[in-house]
């Protein structure tokens, strides 16, 4: 019984179907009228008979000409008809389109999604997007710089040798805001162990100097597109200058500059190089002095 009802209803909807189609059809273009037989045109007129036909019916039906209420209203329809036809026709896309449902009636899913696509779709400025997008990736980039930033610093609070280090330089302040408290001042431990952490971070973030991870607005895509110009006039500069210093010149390499190559060897960014302790800089300083040495020695033994 329940499959007989089952098979009853998908019946009655089968054959509503084509009535449900064609009703959809009639929402599209001119509705149940022919566009070119709106503007009295056939499929094989150009676009300046279409404009020459639309601007004669036109004037014809325009509702200001009209005086009585009755011409009037009939005319108001009759003109947007007419616009509506025009709309369609003097534009190339869409005339294809109406085309290609004149030829194609069965594609009704299709009709929909190529009428709506064009009528839906915003016309937005290309450079308008663009920005949106540039900005939407800078903030992206700025939030999760902070993010990196601060996971760095928490790691930096947990590892022995910095968080020591730290204590060491916060002893006066750990004992001013946290041992030497008395009566209702004292902090509990729970309290106590919030405001340890938070004197440990700000000392690793003040005096231990983790360079590289705190973000800048300088670093963000939209700031940096804006002072390309500004970074490669710089940096065309540099190249010439160490051009000239140490190539052409061959002027001895300043400590800086060692630095520089050393980096550049290693294959570590600026930021990476700089989280590097003093005395690990100053071995590959000694390393560089000693293979430097050598190289000079090889050099008067040839």
């Amino acid at each position: 019984m329940l499959y007989q009802r089952h098979l009853i209803t998908f019946i009655f909807y089968l054959i509503l179907l084509p009535t449900l189609i064609v009703c959809l059809l009639d929402g599209l273009y001119c509705g149940k009228q022919n566009c070119y037989d709106v503007l009295g045109v056939t499929r094989d007129s150009s676009k300046n008979e279409i404009g020459k036909a639309y601007r004669t019916l036109a004037r014809k039906y325009h509702p200001d000409l009209h005086r009585t209420t009755d011409t009037k209203a009939e005319a108001e329809v009759q003109f947007k008809h007419i616009a509506t036809a025009y709309e369609i026709l003097k534009d190339d896309d869409s005339r294809n389109n109406y085309d290609y449902m004149l030829d194609h009636p069965d594609e009704y899913y299709a009709h929909y999604y190529r009428y709506y696509r064009r009528r839906v779709a915003p016309k937005v400025d290309v450079r308008v997007v663009i920005v949106v997008i540039l900005t939407v990736i800078s903030i992206i980039q700025y939030y999760s710089g902070w993010q990196r930033y601060d996971s760095a610093i928490k790691y930096f609070a947990t590892v022995p040798k910095y968080r020591n280090k730290a204590l060491k330089i916060a002893k006066d302040e750990i004992n001013e805001k946290i041992n030497n408290r008395k009566g209702k001042q004292r902090l509990n431990k729970i309290e106590q162990k919030e405001e340890l952490e938070r004197i440990v971070r700000k000392v690793i973030e003040e005096k231990m100097d983790v360079k590289g991870a705190k973000p800048s607005l300088w670093d963000i895509l939209l700031v940096q597109l804006i002072i390309f110009p500004y970074t490669l006039t710089r940096w065309l500069l540099w190249q010439l200058n160490w051009l000239w210093r140490f190539t052409i010149c061959r002027r001895p390499y300043g400590q800086e500059e060692k630095l520089y190559l050393i980096r550049r060897l290693m294959k570590m960014s600026q930021s990476q190089f700089n989280t590097l302790e003093d005395s690990q800089i100053e071995e590959y300083l000694q390393l560089w002095k000693q293979n430097e040495e050598e190289w000079k020695q090889n050099k008067k033994q040839k």
